[in-house]
């Protein structure tokens, strides 16, 4: 899975803002903290949930069934504005 091309990030600070550039799957902007930034930065490559979550166990110290959850959630809010390729 990936990010759709139409999905522009920009890091601002300390948190990462992205919009939709065209389309009309999505109107609005997304802002996320450190961890979500993480996940939508791999995802600008093809990624597998499973990569995901071992870059994640190797950059943080807290449990991998935690992370697990933390990446499923990221991913559904992503799945719901339609901002990923499968």
């Amino acid at each position: 899975m990936r990010l759709k091309d139409e999905f522009i990030t920009q890091d601002l600070g300390d948190e990462q803002v992205m919009v939709a550039e065209g389309g009309d799957a999505f109107n609005g902007i997304v802002r996320s903290n450190e961890t979500a930034a993480f996940i939508v930065d791999m995802l600008s490559e093809d990624v597998s949930e499973k990569d995901i979550v071992d870059a994640m166990c190797a950059k943080y110290d807290a449990p991998r069934s935690m992370i697990e959850e933390d990446v499923r959630s990221i991913l559904d809010i992503l799945r719901s504005i339609n901002a990923l390729e499968e």
